[in-house]
């Protein structure tokens, strides 16, 4: 049997298995919905307008996606300033992606932006707009994994 590292028919380059690229997406996706969710409830709750409301939730939705990363590497032994280098490299596409698509989603929308925490309306727009956000994210992940970037670098550090 042939033990060469990179055999071309067990590892073809450029693949990621889709379950971790599912593992990934969902990872930012729990941070990016923490954050998210937590942004529009505090603009909400301070009566602040529709564009400071998406900034500090887009802001809180980056800071909490890179959070998990962060807490998850600095777990496995590495250094404070190397582990940010990797939540960046990790998960800045990924988020940027999953809010893109998320608040294009709410924005277009009819009446997501004008609707209230209470109206099942802002509910099924942000919640709609992450699952969207997750299926075009999961192959962006899958594409960024099989080359050795996004979460490939989270997971070389584990």
């Amino acid at each position: 049997m042939d033990h060469t590292p990179h055999h071309p028919e067990r590892h073809p380059r450029g693949t990621a298995s889709w379950g971790t690229a599912v593992k990934a997406t969902l990872h930012c996706l729990t941070g990016c919905a923490i954050g998210e969710i937590l942004g529009m409830v505090i603009g909400t709750a301070l009566g602040w307008g529709n564009v400071p409301t998406m900034v500090l939730a887009i802001g809180l939705a980056f800071l909490f996606g890179y959070s998990f990363t962060l807490f998850a590497v600095l777990r496995a032994g590495l250094g404070l300033k190397a582990a940010i280098k990797v939540a960046l490299a990790a998960d800045t596409v990924s988020i940027a992606v999953m809010e893109l698509v998320d608040n294009a989603i709410i924005a277009l929308t009819p009446g997501a932006l004008e609707a209230h925490l209470t109206d099942g309306l802002f509910w099924s727009a942000l919640l709609g707009g992450f699952a969207v956000a997750f299926v075009i994210t999961t192959p962006v992940n899958k594409w960024m994994i099989g080359r050795g970037k996004g979460h490939a670098v989270v997971h070389a550090h584990e």
